[in-house]
C-alpha cells in the first residue's frame, strides 16, 4: 500500500515529464475538486435567487429567447438545446427534467415555467412527454429574477467554452429559496428547504428588516401571520408549533403532512394529498390492503380525480357504524397518506461556502444580498443619470454658443480637439456634440434637453439621498417586497392541525366487524368458524378421518386463542377464519406449533374472561383470555405439562368468578371433586396448583389421570360421561361431592370410570 501511495503520476506531453506527484496527493485533490464542484456547481442553491446552476441557466436562456410570460412558446427542444450549447454542457434528459420540475404546479409553489403539452401530472410527475412535443415560457413570477438583470445588479462569467457571458446569479427580488424550496445531493451534503407563503415570508422579512436585533425565538413564533411550511399540494400539518420552531432554530428536522378528507354522505373523499405523493400509490396501498384482507372496514375504493379536480379518491365504508376518525387514522398510520418531510437548510452563502442556516440567518442573510442587489441598481442608475448629465451640459454648451460651434466644425481639421479646448468639455461631450444631427439644433430640442437636464437632476438627487441612507434603503425593499407580494401573494394552501390525533393503525380485533360467531376446531387441528351460534358443531361435516374436538361462541372481531398438546398458546382473530360451510383449512398452515405437537382446544371472547386451564397430571390454573393473545406464529408458552395432556379449557367468568362459581374435576378412576374456585389462583403462565388427587404411580404408568376440569355456576349441573349416555348431577347433589382442592374426590356410582364432564346450564 505504501508503495502505490508514493507511485508517481507523470504527465507527459510528446514524451517529455512536465509534471509529477504522488498518486494519494493527485487523487485526493481530484476528488475534493470533484467534490466541490457538485456542491458549489450542480447540487446546491445559491442564497440570492435559490437556484441551482441547471436552473439559473434555464431561465436566462429562455429571456435570451425571448419567452417571456407575454410570449408565444417555443418547442422545449429549443430551450433545452440553447441551455446545453451555451451554458450547460450536461445530459439532455436531466435539463429537461429540471425544466419540467420548475413547470409542474404540484412540484413548485410558484411555478417558473408555463408549460403546453403534457408535464406530467399529480399521479406520475415523471410522465412527461418528451421535450420535442412540448412547448414553454416563462411565467410571470420569474419577472420577480430578470427584471433587473440588466441593471448592473450581477457580475457576468464566461460561459464554459469563452464565448458567451452569463450571470452568477440573478437578482431576485423575493427570496425564491425558501418560496419555492429546494431539494439536492451533493458530495458528503444534502439540502432539503420546504416551499412556502410569499404573504408570509414578506409579514417575517418586514420584521427582519425593522429590527435586525430581533430573537430567533420571536421570529420563529407560529402565529397567524407564519404558519410553516406551504406545500403547493396542500395537505394538513400535524407538527407542533414547537417543533417547527426548533426545526427553524437548527435548520434541521422533519415536519409530519397528512392527506385531507372530509366525509360525504356514507363515504370518505380524500381531497389533498402529502407533498410528493401520488394518487395512484395511495389507491395501490390501501387496495392492497383490502385484498390481503387486512382491512374488512372498506369495502370500495374509487379515483374520481379530473382535470378540475386533480385528487378525489373515494373511499366506502362497509357500514354506518365504522368510526371515519379511527379508520383514517389507520390508513394515515399504515399508507403514505401521511408522510415525514425532512428539512434540512443546507445552502451556499454569500460567501460562496455551504452551511446550514437557521431560519433568521436565512432571511437575514437574503436580506444582505437583497441590499447589495439594490445599492448596486441604484449605483448603476446614478451613474447612467450622471454620464447623461455630463452630455447634456456640453450639449448646452453646444446650443449656448451654436454659430462658433457650427465655424469650428466647418473650418477646423480637427473640430473634436478644437471644441475641447475652446469650451473646456470632455471627449464624451465633444463627441456628443459632433454626433448631434442637423435636425435636432432646433429650438424645441434645446427645451428638451433642460427639462431632461431637469428631471435627471431631480433624479441625481434622490438616487444620492438613498443611497446615503440605510434607512431610506430599507424602506425602498420594504416597499419593494410589499409590491411584489401584493402582485404574487396568494392564500396558505397547507392548513395547521395542532389538534390531530396521533395517526395509529388499527389491530386486526378493531379492523373486524362485530359479529357473532361459533370457532369450531377438528381432532386433525382444521378450524372454521361458522356466523351466529352453532347449536350442533358435532352434526358439520369433517374430512374423511377427522372428527369435532372443540367449540367456542365468540365474535368475529375478537381474537380465537389455540392451545396444543405442548402447552403453547397461539390467536388468530376470527375474522379471518374460513367459513364453516367449508372444512376449513389447517392451523398448520397459519401457524407453527413444535414438531409432534398437535392442537387441543380452542378460547375465544371477552379479553377479560377467565379461563380454567388443565393438564391430565392433575394441575390447573385461571388465566385472563388476553393474557394468551400473540402475534408470534410459534405461540408463547403458557401450561407447563412435562408429559401430560392439555384439557380442553373452560370458560369461568360467566358466573361472577372467582367468588359464584365452582370447579368440577374428575379422573380417569370415577373420582368427581366439587370445590370452590377461588381455592384456584390466577397465573400467567406456569404448571398451576393441585385440582384433583391422581395416584402419581398409576399415572406413570399411564393408568391414571385426570380426565376433566370443568367450571360450573351455582344452579348449574354437571353431565357426567362414561361411554355415550351422561349422568345428570344436579346443583342439591354438590354436597356429596364438595371437598377442598387437591383431594381424590368421590365415586360417581354407578360408574367405575369417568370419561369427561360438561356444564349443564339450568
Amino acid at each position: 500500500m505504501g508503495k502505490q501511495e508514493e507511485m508517481d503520476f507523470k504527465k507527459t506531453e510528446g514524451g517529455s515529464e512536465s509534471d509529477s506527484q504522488p498518486l494519494s496527493e493527485f487523487v485526493e485533490k481530484a476528488y475534493l475538486d470533484y467534490s466541490m464542484y457538485v456542491i458549489l456547481d450542480r447540487a446546491l442553491p445559491f442564497i440570492g435567487d435559490g437556484l441551482k446552476p441547471v436552473q439559473r441557466r434555464i431561465i436566462f436562456a429562455m429571456s435570451e429567447l425571448g419567452l417571456s410570460a407575454q410570449s408565444k412558446p417555443k418547442k422545449s427542444a429549443r430551450t433545452v438545446g440553447d441551455v446545453l450549447g451555451k451554458y450547460h454542457p450536461h445530459g439532455d434528459s436531466a435539463c429537461y427534467e429540471a425544466m419540467v420540475n420548475m413547470a409542474q404546479d404540484f412540484s413548485y409553489r410558484y411555478p417558473l415555467i408555463i408549460g403546453q403539452g403534457n408535464w406530467g401530472s399529480y399521479d406520475d410527475p415523471k410522465s412527461f412527454a418528451a421535450m420535442r412535443y412540448t412547448e414553454a415560457k416563462l411565467s410571470a413570477y420569474t419577472k420577480l429574477m430578470l427584471s433587473e438583470l440588466g441593471q448592473g445588479t450581477t457580475d457576468w462569467k464566461p460561459n464554459f467554452d469563452g464565448t458567451l457571458k452569463e450571470p452568477e446569479f440573478l437578482p431576485s427580488r423575493l427570496p425564491n429559496l425558501i418560496l419555492n424550496g429546494v431539494t439536492g445531493i451533493a458530495v458528503g451534503m444534502s439540502t432539503d428547504i420546504p416551499p412556502h407563503n410569499i404573504k408570509e415570508i414578506a409579514y417575517l422579512l418586514d420584521k427582519l428588516i425593522k429590527n435586525p436585533d430581533i430573537s430567533l425565538g420571536q421570529l420563529t413564533r407560529i402565529t397567524k401571520n407564519f404558519q410553516g411550511p406551504d406545500f403547493p399540494s396542500g395537505g394538513e400539518m400535524i407538527s407542533s408549533p414547537e417543533e417547527l420552531k426548533q426545526i427553524y432554530t437548527t435548520g434541521n428536522g422533519t415536519i409530519k403532512i397528512r392527506a385531507k378528507y372530509k366525509k360525504e354522505k356514507t363515504q370518505i373523499v380524500i381531497t389533498q394529498l402529502p407533498y410528493q405523493i401520488s394518487g395512484n400509490k395511495i389507491i395501490e396501498q390501501i387496495a392492497s390492503q383490502m385484498k390481503d384482507k387486512k382491512l374488512p372496514l372498506i369495502t370500495d375504493i374509487n379515483d374520481e380525480s379530473d382535470h378540475e379536480t386533480p385528487i378525489r379518491i373515494v373511499l366506502t365504508p362497509k357500514s354506518n357504524r365504522v368510526n371515519t376518525d379511527e379508520l383514517m387514522g389507520h390508513l394515515f398510520a399504515t399508507t403514505d397518506l401521511e408522510k415525514n418531510v425532512r428539512v434540512n437548510m443546507n445552502l451556499i452563502g454569500l460567501d460562496g461556502k455551504p452551511r446550514v442556516f437557521d431560519l433568521k440567518a436565512l432571511l437575514s442573510e437574503w436580506i444582505e444580498f437583497r441590499t447589495q442587489t439594490v445599492t448596486r441598481r441604484l449605483q448603476f442608475r446614478l451613474d447612467e443619470v450622471e454620464a447623461r448629465l455630463h452630455i447634456l451640459e456640453g450639449l448646452m454648451v453646444a446650443y449656448l454658443n451654436l454659430d462658433e460651434v457650427i465655424r469650428i466644425i466647418r473650418e477646423e481639421d480637427d473640430p473634436k480637439i478644437k471644441l475641447i479646448k475652446k469650451f473646456k468639455l470632455s471627449e464624451i461631450q465633444a463627441e456628443a456634440i459632433l454626433n448631434l444631427r442637423l435636425r435636432n439644433l432646433a429650438k424645441l430640442e434645446e427645451e428638451k434637453i433642460l427639462l431632461e437636464k431637469n428631471d435627471l437632476e431631480k433624479e441625481q438627487s434622490e438616487l444620492t439621498k438613498i443611497l446615503k441612507s440605510k434607512k431610506k434603503i430599507n424602506e425602498l425593499i420594504q416597499n419593494e417586497i410589499k409590491q411584489d407580494t401584493k402582485d404574487f401573494g396568494d392564500d396558505r394552501r397547507t392548513s395547521m392541525n395542532e389538534s390531530a390525533i396521533t395517526s395509529q393503525a388499527l389491530d386486526q380485533t378493531q379492523l373486524a366487524s362485530s359479529d357473532p360467531v361459533t370457532i369450531v376446531l377438528s381432532k386433525a387441528g382444521w378450524v372454521r368458524a361458522a356466523k351466529g351460534a352453532l347449536e350442533d358443531p358435532q352434526s358439520l361435516n369433517y374430512k374423511s378421518g377427522d372428527d369435532y374436538l372443540s367449540s367456542v361462541p365468540g365474535r368475529s372481531n375478537q381474537f380465537a386463542v389455540f392451545i396444543d398438546s405442548t402447552g403453547r398458546v397461539y390467536s388468530i382473530v376470527a375474522d379471518t377464519l374460513p367459513s364453516a360451510r367449508s372444512n376449513g383449512e389447517p392451523l398448520s398452515s397459519r401457524l407453527n406449533p413444535p414438531d409432534g405437537a398437535y392442537f387441543a382446544g380452542v378460547i375465544s371472547g371477552d379479553p377479560n374472561q377467565h379461563w380454567l386451564l388443565s393438564s391430565s397430571a392433575g394441575y390447573g390454573f385461571f388465566v385472563k383470555l388476553e393474557d394468551l393473545y400473540t402475534k408470534n406464529r410459534k405461540g408463547k408458552t403458557c401450561i407447563s405439562v412435562k408429559g401430560a395432556e392439555v384439557l380442553i379449557p373452560s370458560n369461568a367468568t360467566s358466573f361472577g368468578y372467582p367468588e359464584e362459581t365452582y370447579v368440577a374435576a374428575a379422573n380417569s378412576a370415577g373420582k368427581l371433586l366439587i370445590f370452590k374456585s377461588n381455592e384456584l389462583m390466577e397465573m400467567g403462565k406456569g404448571k398451576g396448583l393441585k385440582i384433583i388427587g391422581i395416584n402419581s404411580k398409576k399415572f406413570k404408568e399411564g393408568k391414571e389421570k385426570m380426565v376433566s376440569a370443568i367450571v360450573i355456576g351455582p344452579k348449574d349441573s354437571i353431565r357426567v360421561y362414561s361411554g355415550k349416555k351422561p349422568k345428570i348431577i344436579r346443583p342439591d347433589e354438590f354436597e356429596n361431592y364438595m371437598s377442598d382442592r387437591g383431594k381424590r374426590g368421590r365415586s360417581v356410582p354407578p360408574f367405575k370410570k369417568i370419561d369427561s364432564l360438561e356444564v349443564e346450564p339450568k
